[in-house]
């Protein structure tokens, strides 16, 4: 795909797609309650649809609808054996998450992915679930992965590293085991697991970094909405920040509080995003951002959780920013769907960005001028939209291998990159 230096400014209202965290999660939550949920606003994209799929292949009725997903759940206990191994695709959520509910079914289950997600380990999900009981194998600690559920019993799990997907997993586990579950996090981690448990009737109680779930609960059925995804969101929240001129209003954007680092930093390095028409129901509010310069930021500890999947494009930010940005406690950015450190580095060098990587995470000088050249996505999403909107404040033109990975969670980018005056 070709990209041009963008000659406009961005104008114009735009809502985003879904959250991707709460479309997976309202599936899975719907399948393992008892009763009818509907989930409205639903993001239809690869990653989602692989674990609509995988529920599917284990017995549950899921019925896609006039901008609706209608789950007829049954409970835990009517899960089935799945007739042969279980694709999920690209989607680690769905096979982090998916290895919990399974922990405590009585049978077994192989669950295996597409060749990027093949290579991103899953010992950190492997070896709580081994301590609750459940037997869990793989290649090495790589899919495909095999796991035999049983009869769980609660644990108390320190947890290494600030992950929402590891927690996610011994939450789901804990729901069936006998006992209690505690997990003591490193730093707060998104919290929709949280949420949902107790939107869905279950209990839990959350003390600073504590988390405490007595298992034997049964969930029922919801209503749920999903707002926007505050992480598709991003990529326009800084386009429009850097390119001269530009006004853009991003429609009913998820706040979450576990999920809003991406507007603390840009916040604290200067631009220019106010919030209007507040929806504390559903944590969502329209997000307003005009063009302003920014400066040099240092990002590290409690507030990487909340923006992990927002760095690379908030390293795009830094290359233009005045001073010198410094990422660390990044780690977790090399599991994700490419070495997220290392490619984002690479890929915006090849533009003349200056970049400096470091064991756990970046150092960017700026601003500095971009220019166009061959990149690629590496088949990673988030690296393609960021790559895209690089292209945008970049002279020449751009040449973008491996466009079609955006489809993963947000399918209409181009378009809607195009709508507001993008090239």
């Amino acid at each position: 795909m070709r990209l041009n230096f963008a000659q406009r400014p961005l104008a114009g209202e735009l809502t985003v797609p879904a959250d991707k965290s709460i479309s997976h999660r309202s599936i899975m939550f719907g399948a393992i309650s008892q009763g009818t949920t509907r989930v409205h606003n639903f993001l239809p994209a690869a990653d989602c649809l692989s674990t609509i799929e995988a529920f599917r292949a284990l017995g549950v009725t899921i019925k896609q609808q006039a901008g609706e997903v209608v789950i007829n759940g049954r409970g835990l206990k009517t899960l089935q054996p799945a007739t042969g191994t279980i694709d999920v695709g690209n989607s680690g959520t769905t096979m982090r998450l998916l290895l919990g509910i399974l922990a405590g079914r009585k049978f077994e289950t192989t669950l295996f992915g597409d060749a990027s997600l093949n290579r991103r380990p899953m010992e950190r999900v492997m070896t709580p679930l081994r301590q609750m009981g459940a037997k869990v194998s793989g290649h090495g600690e790589f899919p495909p992965i095999t796991i035999t559920g049983a009869d769980l019993t609660g644990i108390t799990y320190e947890m290494p590293v600030a992950s929402a997907q590891v927690k996610s997993a011994i939450l789901f586990a804990a729901l069936q085991a006998h006992g209690t579950t505690t997990i003591i996090e490193k730093a707060p981690s998104r919290n929709h697991t949280e949420e949902m448990i107790q939107q869905f009737g279950g209990q839990l109680t959350v003390e600073d970094k504590m988390i405490t779930l007595t298992g034997g609960q049964h969930l029922t059925g919801q209503e749920v909405t999903v707002p926007g995804d505050i992480s598709s969101a991003a990529f326009f929240l800084v386009a429009a920040t850097l390119i001269k001129n530009s006004h853009v209003t991003l429609k009913q954007v998820g706040i979450n509080p576990t999920r809003t680092g991406i507007l603390t930093v840009l916040s604290e390095m200067g631009a220019a995003i106010t919030t209007q028409q507040t929806d504390e129901k559903n944590q969502a509010a329209d997000l307003v951002v005009t063009s302003q310069p920014l400066c040099a930021t240092k990002i590290s500890g409690a507030i990487i959780p909340k923006l992990i999947d927002e760095l690379p494009i908030i390293a795009l930010a830094a290359t233009q920013a005045r001073g010198t940005t410094i990422i660390s406690d990044a780690e977790e950015l090399k599991v994700k769907e490419t070495n997220r450190i290392d490619t984002t580095a690479a890929e915006l060098t090849k533009m003349g960005a200056d970049i400096t990587v470091t064991p756990d995470g970046l150092i960017i000088n700026g601003p500095t001028p971009l220019h166009g050249a061959k990149v690629a996505s590496h088949g990673d999403h988030r690296i393609g939209m960021m790559l895209a909107i690089a292209a945008q404040i970049a002279t020449g033109e751009t040449e973008l291998a491996q466009p079609e990975a955006v489809k993963i969670s947000y399918p209409n980018f181009f378009h809607d990159l195009t709508r507001l005056g993008g090239d």
